[in-house]
């Protein structure tokens, strides 16, 4: 969202007081997202600093939806803008909703069509289309699933990712190299780095465990291969990754290099720097897709299927086998590779939020009536 929120302060700026942007923040992830605002030089309006360790979601379902509400309440504003498919988003909706205030989606559309996979992130995103008045749809795909679920073709806009405008900004501007030791070793001899993102609820459990034998016997069969897993922070994810690697044995065990969460600049450059991606994540599906990666998603379906249709991902699922096999023929055949790591534009050119604010400028005067 960050894009957005740039060129909406761009707009409110030279717009003699016709446009005024605001921007809320609820913290559902304190440490990434304060990240995400130093890179981005975003000064949030309201901190509601929502974050507890451990929450459940209808905990943390129900505070957003009080203290957003409160906001908007005291605010008044004629548009709210939520994007994706996180919590915040569909309570956010939702809290508008409640004050009859209009809600314009961005990433709009995605669709898996299993109300558990992504969880909950589908039905979160399925929520908020249902609520929002304006749908800014990634791609065509996008457009037609929002048809297909009754919304109006004349308030849907095709305007490509802002994910992809953060990350062409971020490798043109900020990208700075990354500080772990262990990944600087691997990236000086030359190794095969297999960048991992996993975190998915629908993983917790038997799936992460499967996940985690899987990058066992990658860098067993692949001596060249050196696994980057930046932990995500969820102690469902942290306890069990740690509690598996310490099973392992072995000298290949040493080319598992686990990370804290890295900082979003080193972390692009990393993903620029990586071989192939490890993914459950749905934004990153698109920035490998972007830089040109080969993206194995740890995920039985995608909501992003365009990524598949280009021959830029596959799914692997959390099946060991499926996995390691996939390392292994990406590593050992360049003509695999290559055809993977083909480079795709259907998440946009780096303008959607170019695109985004301009509706919402022409849409202003009617909003406000």
């Amino acid at each position: 969202m960050a894009p957005v929120v740039s060129r909406l302060d761009a707009l409110a700026a030279g717009s003699g007081g016709a446009i005024e942007s605001r921007t809320l923040i609820t913290a559902q992830h304190r440490q990434m997202l304060d990240d995400a605002l130093r890179i981005f030089d975003i000064k949030a309006g309201a901190d509601l600093d929502l974050m507890s360790e451990n929450q459940s979601l209808h905990d943390l379902t129900s505070k957003i939806l009080i203290k957003t509400s409160e906001y908007l309440i005291a605010e008044k504003p004629d548009l709210v803008l939520v994007h994706g498919d996180t919590t915040t988003t569909m309570a956010a909706a939702l809290a508008a909703f409640y004050q009859k205030i209009r809600v314009a989606h961005v990433e709009a559309g995605l669709r898996t069509r299993d109300i558990y996979a992504p969880f909950p992130e589908e039905i979160n995103r399925r929520v908020c289309d249902v609520i929002a008045n304006i749908h800014f749809a990634p791609t065509e795909t996008a457009r037609k699933n929002l048809i297909k679920d009754g919304i109006a073709p004349e308030g849907i806009y095709v305007t490509g990712n802002t994910v992809v405008d953060a990350l062409y900004y971020i490798l043109k501007n900020k990208a700075i190299p990354v500080k772990s030791p262990r990944v600087q070793k691997a990236l000086s001899e030359n190794k095969k780095i297999i960048l991992v993102t996993a975190h998915r609820r629908e993983n917790f459990g038997g799936p992460f465990e499967r996940i985690c034998d899987a990058f066992y016997k990658i860098v067993n069969e692949n001596p060249e291969a050196v696994i980057v897993y930046p932990v995500h922070m969820n102690p469902n994810v942290k306890n069990a990754v740690e509690g598996k690697f310490n099973e392992f044995k072995g000298a290949a065990k040493e080319r598992i290099i686990l990370e804290s969460p890295m900082p979003y600049l080193e972390f692009v450059t990393l993903m620029n720097q990586a071989y192939i991606i490890l993914t459950d994540s749905g934004g990153i599906q698109e920035e490998g897709a972007t830089l040109s990666k080969p993206v194995l998603v740890m995920r039985e379906d995608t909501e992003r299927p365009e990524v598949i249709e280009a021959g830029c991902a596959i799914l692997v699922g959390s099946d060991i086998d499926k996995i390691a096999g996939a390392v292994k023929q990406l590593i050992e055949s360049k003509t695999a590779y290559d055809k993977m790591a083909c480079g795709s534009k259907c998440y946009g050119n780096g303008d959607a939020s170019v695109k985004i604010a301009a509706v919402i400028e022409k849409l202003a005067t009617g909003i406000k009536k």
